[in-house]
């Protein structure tokens, strides 16, 4: 491709005015020990955030030299780019009439099993920052860019490794995995709204999507949000389970809109990683340097095993809009979890597994039966929380065996008050759904 990236070119014209010597001392001594992922990392995060790209402000330069860095990175590790030579190009309508081209780039792992090849899974990390602009300081003009490394250059580079890394084990993976990194976020979500309702033409085979944005600052914290889905949820605490570097704390809250909302609302399953917010978010002072590489090793890990689970694993449901939970209630003023302004608290906590650690789990009763006969699974049971913060219509939803079924509805339906969900300042009835795990010890 056009594949001589612009930071090639700029070292090239580099290294003729300056002597070994200085080239030799100009890398930190820190670097001489960073791990071959630690330093790709770095150079992709280095590149991305760069003043030569300018705050990368959709349909400018500095954004579609970002896409020819993606493009070359992905050919690089053997993907197939499915968005050509200058991305996958879309216009939008600015208020003064002009048209801003952005631009996607998509590329794609295929699965190998005949069953499930032809079904997606689909990676995804804006492209787009802030740009850059001029401000008066002191009465003098002063231009500012706004480099964007952990917003979203490390989201990026995330994206690239993971591609990598599954390209490298493609036989792995049953699913096909599409990466895309989205043009115009920062315009209300253009490049995942134009890959979703323009560009994909199998939408309905999209089985879920994983969102990466802003993943540089771990020793912050590490956060999952699923928006309650119950089916990723599992998934991500099976992989937790398991011996891993880091592990995400699933959070009720959405830590911040990004990319995943497009794909919500085509009902598609969505988890979205980040590191949540950072004090030098949306600013000048969001650089390279900020970027703690030896926690992204460590997530890179995490997102690895945890995205070769969803690819080989079964489809998981997508939670039910909040209309067709009401008709499932059959009442027209029960709200869904996320859909509430404030919503519904238990012992001081929007967090649901505190209702699972503080209550369910504590006076839960195994039935004896289904010891006796070695049954065990996860029963999805559905609740509401009136205005009251009263618990009622406990049901299941997914069961396992009429006993634990029984016992999880029994529990649950012995619930203490909860703290009542608010919208537009009124208290409301919720929805709620959550898996409530069985699960026998074994005898060592």
């Amino acid at each position: 491709m056009s594949g001589c990236l612009p930071r090639n070119r700029f070292f090239s014209v580099l290294l003729l005015f300056l002597p070994v010597t200085v080239l030799g001392q100009y890398r930190e001594y820190s670097e001489l020990y960073d791990s071959d992922t630690v330093a790709s990392v770095k150079e992709q995060v280095g590149y991305l955030s760069s003043a030569a790209l300018e705050g990368r402000e959709a349909g400018s330069e500095g954004e579609q030299a970002a896409a020819e860095y993606i493009t070359g990175v992905f050919e690089s590790y053997g993907l197939d780019i499915l968005s050509g030579k200058d991305g996958d190009l879309f216009g939008i309508r600015k208020e003064n009439g002009d048209t801003l081209t952005s631009r996607n780039v998509v590329a794609v792992v295929p699965g190998y099993d005949r069953e499930m090849k032809d079904k997606y899974i689909v990676i995804g990390a804006r492209m787009d920052n802030l740009g850059s602009g001029i401000i008066s300081i002191d009465g003098e003009s002063v231009n500012r860019i706004f480099y964007g490394a952990n917003g979203n250059a490390s989201g990026l580079a995330m994206m690239m490794q993971l591609a990598g890394m599954l390209s490298t084990n493609r036989v792995l993976l049953k699913r096909t995995v599409i990466f895309v990194a989205f043009g115009a976020s920062e315009w209300e979500n253009a490049g995942s709204w134009y890959f979703l309702n323009r560009s994909f033409k199998y939408v309905e085979d999209i089985d879920a999507m994983v969102n990466l944005d802003m993943l540089g600052t771990g020793s912050r914290g590490f956060y999952a949000y699923t928006a309650s889905n119950p089916d990723l949820n599992n998934i991500l605490s099976a992989v937790g389970g398991t011996l891993q570097p880091v592990i995400p704390d699933i959070v009720s809250m959405e830590p911040v809109r990004s990319d995943h909302r497009s794909f919500y609302q085509k009902e598609i399953p969505s988890v979205f990683f980040t590191t949540g917010m950072y004090p030098e978010y949306n600013t000048e002072k969001d650089v390279a340097s900020i970027v703690e590489y030896d926690w992204m090793e460590r997530i890179r890990e995490y997102l690895y095993n945890f995205c070769l689970s969803l690819v080989n694993g079964p489809k998981p449901d997508f939670e039910v809009t909040a209309e067709k939970k009401r008709q499932e209630w059959n009442d027209s003023d029960v709200y869904a979890y996320g859909d509430c302004d404030v919503p519904p608290t238990f012992l001081g906590s929007s967090d649901p597994t505190v209702f699972l650690k503080k209550w369910v789990y504590v006076y839960l009763k195994y039935p004896r039966e289904a010891v006796e006969n070695g049954i065990q699974g996860k029963v999805l049971v559905n609740f509401v929380i009136d205005e009251k913060g009263k618990v009622g219509n406990v049901r299941v939803a997914r069961g396992v065996d009429p006993l634990l079924d029984a016992e999880a509805v029994k529990v649950v339906s012995a619930s203490p008050d909860w703290k009542p969900a608010r919208r537009m300042g009124k208290k409301v009835k919720s929805a709620v759904s959550m898996y409530i795990e069985f699960r026998l010890k074994r005898n060592r």
